[in-house]
């Protein structure tokens, strides 16, 4: 598991983002519930996350309209298969608007560089 903390940080929001193997839904759910045993991670507003398997591509945006999305269509740019990628933010009690979407993308790149 590869974890980049306080990568982007904006308004009061701040980012991270981690990845790991991941070939199905139980093992995007068990990279969850693992990320999630730091404690900071399970306060987070948002664990938005994408997985390009061998059967179907698998996203939850975790409350983050159309975050899933973005992180799903960067991985099959880079056709990046079995892997996820969890995009993680604490709001910070400023809305981003459409500056999220940019921060998810930066996340992403961050962690595809990292790997």
């Amino acid at each position: 598991m590869l974890v980049l903390e306080n990568i982007i940080s904006d308004r009061g929001s701040r980012y991270a983002v981690a990845g790991g193997p991941c070939s199905g839904s139980d093992e995007a759910a068990a990279f969850l519930k693992e990320l999630k045993r730091r404690k900071k991670f399970a306060k987070a507003t948002h664990n938005t996350w994408a997985c390009l398997t061998e059967d179907a591509p698998l996203k939850n945006d975790d409350g983050e309209s159309g975050a899933g999305m973005v992180i799903l269509r960067m991985l099959e740019r880079e056709d990046l298969r079995n892997e996820i990628v969890v995009v993680t933010r604490w709001y910070g009690g400023k809305h981003l608007g459409g500056d999220r979407f940019r921060h998810v993308q930066e996340a992403v790149r961050q962690y595809l560089d990292a790997r």
